[in-house]
């Protein structure tokens, strides 16, 4: 090869990896293993530059174990059930099934160029009957052992598409997709008893001692431990049954600021109300139309119904306070039932101010001991606070002392008892869509619900109704509507009976994957001689958007697996190290324009609207500190040259510079046109470069902004390693080639002069190198390796010295760029493959400096500095001080009024 050509290179050593089986994961007890796991992607058809960069890093660190000697289990495999494939098939016609597997395979040939190392034999997806037939056993499972169980609910319906939408799919109220109004609806659901575990979950987040603090911090809120007192207000003249509501709170030093109760409009007393009442039945119709999530009950106008009732203090029989519905209390937190403090809870004030309601403080700051005045919102978690009838003490208390004297206070006057709660709800599964795992369970008028025999799984998904295509289009799951699939026999009596319709949530389905690609064609779930050797996940990459949910159901998935006999129980905690990678930035190029529309009177109106254009569509250029955007395509049209700098400045000297805006880098979007295709990157620069970039540019934690300039700069490096190699290679080939030189004796390097040099140098790369990859500093390994292809550029030493310099750095890079690396590998005459090569150990000897640098000061100014052997003696530094050219050019012939040297640091000249 006459230049680096990645084209070339790349290809040929995919293929060599594949026929060489290089990454098939190996069963290995002589070996320790060593599994890594990135989250696996939604195939959505299209890669982007946050797969590159997220694989790119599971990638290198399964090539550095590799090398270290560990059997690595490094599997891909696809998230595939969930509503985008519905939604395609819903808006452009075709069948999900084939929506997803085409993506798939799309997918699967923009990675494969990315050189990645990955055992491709035990990729799967999870819409494969194969997978989701073992999921359906384990579900019957977990239903053996009471761990799943079914109940009424109050779920987000969308009444559009018909179904239940999960709180993050609520956007402002409304379906994610649909756009209409959410509803609040009552419906039977399917729940994993995930809350059973709330304890144990919360406790054991302080044994992850390789995951992020902030990931473990958001999973602590999530769970919500809360120690607080569960009471009743009694209720006078309630309707039949009703003579007393139950309230629990967390924050019972409050209790004197009392001005009103409130219960959830799906509260028992609030439906008994609804019967006779259209009012109350309007009002809580209007709140069941609100979702769930916290984020919109918190900031939705809070509205309350008086329901005329009044409830009595439970510290003052003659204390009464009204009963309000209010749209900001869920049912299934706590009791339903809430009292408010208006003085204390910024929740409650404005609901408070709204319907002109008491706001009593209760808490009085103290300073130096002495009360000041009182004011809303005193924090009492902060302040020192006195308290105020009927706690008869005159204790000063603050934060949880505060909480807990005011539970003991109230169990000894028998009004209420201490409990701790959590925030963690069960896990409600059951989805009413089509594209996702079918619950195995069968409704019998006989029987009731009946699981389904494990030897008639998988109940696969119908792929048609009675040879006809399903019609998407149609509102509601296609399953309701499917006779030849819902009308089966009874597993247990063979009557009539109908299957359930309702498939599992997506999540169910990421929630053991890791599991599975330890033996994913075993005919159970799991092989646990497999799991045995490969859980747990030793490292776990992915982005902090699946901090909550997906980490927290696959934490109680291993719990589930290991009770009903599908985990070891090492494994109880499946990821031993988790690591949350940036996101991959880029500009954001847009314009503002106008669009001709029509109102609903008929008239035509203009509308303004954004336009975004892709990287590739606009010329970035920057005259004068400016930096300026103009469009590639209206360049040519004029005829001018987009390549060219002084036709884009003569464009510019002509156009309104403002009229393409650049906004400073957002997370890569398709509807800002702000993404970068990995495919094309690829096809420019090769695939090493996109790796060598998306690594080196900032600390993997944090954001990195794909910019065109530093892909060329990556590009123009690798470049250089290549040519600096080929040199090397064909100084060697002069000699006759690697067999020549090798069979002469000419390859050992001296152990002297700048092969020593050179060899140090070597050595302290391999250290930092090393050090940064454990430590997943890539962007540090690889500044180490841009300041050794520097130091190896410039060395003087011999040719075996530079060579085995190169080729060690061809290790040290493989992990990085594997197609650069097997090559240069192979041209110095490299041993078989570059990816089974043991990883080079640094040496200790020659990480230890036997020379020092010696700034030389001439009256307090650093003039120059002076390297010498570590041992040196003062008088010998003198010498060498006297003859440096800055010190005789200062001296002009004369001596120095004081010459000191500080042995090790420094030397201090005073002319």
């Amino acid at each position: 090869m006459a230049r680096y050509i990645p084209a070339e290179i790349e290809r040929k050593w995919q293929d060599e990896w594949e026929a060489d089986a290089t990454f098939r994961a190996c069963h290995d007890p002589a070996r320790p293993k060593y599994y890594v796991l990135e989250m696996f992607p939604y195939p959505s058809g299209r890669i982007h530059m946050g797969h590159v960069r997220n694989y790119t890093m599971g990638d290198v660190v399964a090539r550095f174990k590799s090398s270290c000697g560990f059997s690595v289990l490094h599997p891909m495999g696809w998230d595939a059930f969930g509503m985008p494939a519905e939604n395609a098939a819903m808006e452009r016609g075709g069948h999900p099934k084939d929506w997803t597997y085409g993506n798939i395979a799309d997918m699967r040939a923009q990675m494969k160029p990315l050189g990645l190392s990955i055992d491709w034999s035990r990729e799967f997806a999870t819409c494969d009957p194969e997978y989701y037939g073992q999921q359906q056993a384990m579900f019957i499972d977990f239903l053996e052992a009471g761990l799943v169980y079914r109940k009424n609910a109050v779920v987000n319906w969308d009444p559009v598409d018909m179904t239940v939408l999960a709180n993050e799919q609520v956007i402002e109220g409304k379906g994610w997709r649909s756009g209409a109004p959410v509803e609040r609806r009552e419906l039977t659901q399917w729940f994993f008893k995930i809350s059973d575990f709330a304890e144990e979950l919360l406790d054991a987040l302080d044994g992850l001692e390789n995951w992020p603090e902030k990931v473990k911090l958001m999973q602590r809120n999530w769970i919500g431990k809360s120690r607080g007192l569960q009471m009743a207000f009694g209720l006078a003249d309630g309707p039949e049954g009703f003579d007393r509501i139950e309230v629990y709170t967390t924050r019972p030093d409050t209790l004197m600021g009392a001005s009103f109760l409130g219960i959830s409009p799906d509260h028992p007393l609030a439906k008994a109300l609804e019967d006779g009442n259209p009012e109350v039945a309007a009002f809580c119709a209007e709140c069941r139309r609100m979702g769930t999530s916290e984020e919109e009950l918190e900031t939705a106008e809070k509205k309350g119904f008086d329901t005329g009732l009044r409830v009595r203090h439970p510290f003052d029989p003659e204390w009464e306070l009204p009963v309000y519905i209010a749209n900001f209390i869920l049912m299934d937190y706590g009791t339903g039932a809430i009292f408010g403090c208006p003085a204390h809870d910024q929740r409650d004030l404005d609901f408070a101010r709204k319907y002109g309601l008491d706001v009593i403080d209760t808490f009085v700051a103290l300073e130096n001991g002495q009360p000041v005045g009182a004011e809303a919102f005193v924090p009492p978690k902060t302040e020192k606070v006195r308290w105020t009838k009927p706690f008869a003490w005159d204790e000063v208390a603050s934060g949880e002392e505060a909480i807990d004297a005011a539970i003991r206070h109230c169990e000894a006057q028998g009004i209420g008892e201490g409990v701790t709660k959590f925030r963690l709800r069960d896990w409600g599964l059951s989805r009413q869509r089509y594209w996702g795992c079918p619950i195995p369970v069968v409704h019998c008028d006989a029987c009731g619900v009946v699981p389904e025999k494990k030897e008639n799984l998988p109940i696969e998904l119908p792929y048609d109704e009675g040879g006809k295509p399903i019609d998407f289009s149609i509102p509601g799951n296609p399953l309701d509507r499917h006779p030849t699939w819902r009308d089966c026999a009874c597993p247990s009596c063979g009557k009539p009976a109908k299957r359930e319709t309702d498939t599992m949530d997506t999540f169910v389905d990421s929630s053991w994957y890791y599991a599975r690609f330890t033996a994913p064609h075993a005919a159970t779930p799991t092989d646990r001689a497999e799991a045995e050797y490969w859980m747990n996940v030793d490292q776990y990459i992915g982005g902090i958007e699946h901090a909550i949910l997906h980490l927290l159901y696959s934490r109680f998935f291993a719990r589930a697996m290991q009770i009903t006999g599908h985990l070891p129980s090492k494994a109880i905690e499946p990821f031993d190290a988790l690591f949350t990678q940036g996101m991959v930035t880029h500009e954001i190029y847009e314009s503002k324009g106008l669009r001709k529309s029509r109102a609903k009177d008929g008239s035509e109106v203009e509308i303004a609207f954004d336009q975004y254009y892709l990287p590739e569509d606009v010329v970035i250029a920057e005259f004068g500190g400016e930096r300026s955007a103009v469009l590639r395509s209206e360049m040519v049209a004029d005829g001018l040259d987009p390549s060219n700098p002084q036709h884009v400045k003569d464009y510019l000297d002509v156009l309104d510079r403002s009229q393409i805006k650049i906004t400073p880098s957002a997370k890569m979007s398709k509807s800002k046109k702000n993404v970068v295709d990995p495919v094309s990157i690829i096809e420019s620069f090769g695939a090493d470069t996109a790796r060598w970039f998306v690594l080196s540019d900032s600390p993997p934690e944090r954001d990195v902004e794909w910019t065109s300039a530093g892909a060329e700069a990556a590009h123009r490096h690798l470049g250089r390693v290549w040519r600096i190699a080929n040199g090397i290679a064909e100084e060697m080939g002069q000699g006759g080639g690697v067999a020549a030189y090798e069979s002469e004796g000419e390859g050992a390097a001296s152990t002297g002069g700048d092969d020593l040099t050179l060899r140090r140098a070597l050595h302290k790369t391999i250290h930092d190198v090393t050090m940064g990859i454990e430590s997943f500093g890539f962007n540090t390994s690889v500044a180490k390796l841009y300041a050794f292809t520097n130091v190896l550029a410039k060395s003087t030493a011999s040719l075996p010295a530079r060579r085995e310099a190169a080729m060690v750095m061809a290790q040290l890079m493989a992990p990085m760029t594997p197609h650069l690396a097997e090559e240069i590998w192979d041209m110095l005459g490299g041993a078989g493959l570059i990816a089974r090569a043991p990883w080079p150990k640094a040496d200790p000897a020659l990480l230890v400096e036997d020379t020092v640098t010696l700034p030389i000061q001439i009256n307090g100014k650093r003039r120059s500095e002076l390297r010498v052997p570590k041992d040196m003696s003062a008088e010998e530094v003198e010498k060498l001080v006297l003859a440096d050219d800055a010190v005789a050019k200062a001296l002009d012939g004369g001596a120095p009024k004081k010459l000191i040297v500080v042995p090790g640091r420094i030397v201090n000249v005073v002319v």
